[in-house]
C-alpha cells in the first residue's frame, strides 16, 4: 500500500507472464511428447538435418570414390547399403544426398511463400485489379500440368540447382498464392483490421503485422506438405535426366541409375536411395499436423 492508501503497483517482474518463444517452446514439447506420431516425424527430421549439415562427416566413405574391384557388392557388413556398378558406397552417397535435396526443397519453398503468399494477400486484402492479375498468373501456370511445365523451365533455363529451385517455386505459385488470397479475404474486414485502420496503421503494416501472422498456421502446414512435394520434383527432375548432374549425389540420380540393375538383381542400388526419398517425404507430411498444433494459438491450453 502506499501513504495515501491506494494500492501501490507491483514491478514488472522478468519471466512472470513468460515471454512469446517461451510459452511456444513449451507447447511444441507438449505437443510432441502428447502425439507419438508428430515425435516420430520430428525425430526423422532432426536424422535428416543431421545428415543435411555434417553429411560428409557422417559419411563412412569418399562418396565420389570409385573402386571398380568392390562393384556391385551387395549389402553387408563394410558397406551397409552396398556398392553401385562403379564400386562406390550407397549409404555415404545417400547420407550426402540429403544437403542438396533438402538446400532444394528450404530454398524453392521460402521463394514460392515469400512470393506466392505475399501476391496472394495482397490479393485478398486489396482485390480489385491486384486480385485479378494474381488470379490469371496462378490461372496460367495452373492450366499446364506442373511436372511438364517444370521441365520446360529446366530445359529452357539449364539444369543447375538454381533452376530447379526456380521451377519448383513457379510451379507451386498458386497454391500458396490461392491460399493466402482466400484467407486475407475472409480476415480483410475482420475487427482487428478495422480497429488497426481507425488507429492510423498503414495498410502495410495492417498487411505484415495483423493479417500474415493470422494466416501463418495454415501457410506453415502447407509449406511443409509443399517440402515434401518439392523433394519429389527434384528427385523426378534427375531421375529423367534434367535435374542435377552426375556424379553428384542424388536421391533422384541413385533411384534412376539403380533402375537398370533390377532386373539383373542388384537391387540394393535403387531400394535404399528410394527408400530415404520416400522416409523424407513421408517425413514432411506428418510434421504438417504437427506444426498447425505448435503455432496456432486456439490449439493452445
Amino acid at each position: 500500500m502506499s501513504a495515501t492508501g491506494t494500492p501501490a503497483l507491483e514491478p514488472a517482474r522478468p519471466g512472470r507472464a513468460g515471454s512469446g518463444l517461451t510459452a511456444t517452446l513449451a507447447h511444441a514439447r507438449h505437443v510432441v511428447s502428447g502425439n507419438p506420431v508428430t515425435a516420430f516425424a520430428f525425430g526423422l527430421l532432426l536424422i535428416l538435418l543431421a545428415c543435411a549439415v555434417a553429411g560428409p562427416a557422417l559419411a563412412p566413405y569418399d562418396p565420389l570414390a570409385s573402386d571398380t574391384m568392390a562393384a556391385l557388392q551387395p549389402p553387408s557388413a563394410a558397406h551397409p547399403f552396398g556398392t553401385d556398378q562403379l564400386g562406390r558406397d550407397i549409404l555415404s552417397r545417400v547420407i550426402v544426398a540429403a544437403r542438396l535435396d533438402l538446400a532444394i526443397a528450404v530454398f524453392s519453398v521460402a521463394l514460392v511463400f515469400a512470393v506466392g503468399g505475399l501476391a496472394g494477400v495482397a490479393a485478398g486484402f486489396y482485390g480489385g485489379w491486384t486480385d485479378r492479375i494474381v488470379g490469371r498468373i496462378a490461372d496460367t501456370i495452373m492450366a499446364f500440368p506442373l511436372f511438364v511445365l517444370a521441365m520446360g523451365v529446366v530445359a529452357a533455363l539449364g539444369n543447375t540447382v538454381t533452376n530447379i529451385v526456380l521451377a519448383t517455386a513457379i510451379i507451386n505459385f498458386p497454391l500458396y498464392a490461392r491460399l493466402a488470397r482466400a484467407e486475407a479475404a475472409v480476415r480483410r474486414n475482420a475487427g482487428f483490421v478495422l480497429a488497426a485502420r481507425l488507429t492510423g496503421n498503414t495498410d502495410a503494416r495492417i498487411l505484415l503485422t495483423g493479417i500474415l501472422p493470422n494466416i501463418l498456421p495454415i501457410m506453415m502446414v502447407q509449406m511443409s506438405l509443399t517440402m515434401g512435394y518439392a523433394i519429389l520434383n527434384a528427385a523426378g527432375l534427375s531421375f529423367i535426366g534434367l535435374g542435377v548432374r552426375p556424379p553428384t549425389p542424388e536421391w533422384g540420380i541413385m533411384v534412376a541409375e539403380g533402375a537398370s540393375f533390377i532386373v539383373s538383381g542388384e537391387w540394393w542400388i535403387a531400394l535404399f536411395p528410394g527408400l530415404a526419398l520416400m522416409l523424407a517425404v513421408f517425413c514432411f507430411n506428418l510434421i504438417g499436423d504437427g506444426l498447425r498444433d505448435i503455432v496456432d494459438p486456439q490449439r493452445r491450453t
